[in-house]
């Protein structure tokens, strides 16, 4: 079964399969849903103004090691 995410279709979004499932960064996917230049500074907002959002980050954001224009690096993946 091939499954697609149109919100996605034309932007790059890192991604990779862990435990089966797909697994996106974080930044890129909040880059791509608030056209922002600096998503990891909205992310910070986020967190800043939510203080539940901020308890819980541990349990959202999971960081993955992932192959990263030729390279591999630690990021957060939802």
């Amino acid at each position: 079964m091939e499954t697609k995410i149109a919100v996605f279709r034309g932007k790059e979004v890192r991604k990779t399969i862990h435990k089966n499932e797909w697994w996106f960064v974080i930044i890129d996917v909040v880059a791509v849903l608030t056209d922002s230049v600096q998503s990891d500074g909205y992310i910070k907002d986020m967190r800043r103004r939510d203080p539940e959002l901020s308890k819980g980050w541990g349990q959202i954001a999971t960081p993955l090691l992932i192959k990263t224009a030729g390279e591999f690096q630690h990021v957060k993946i939802i």
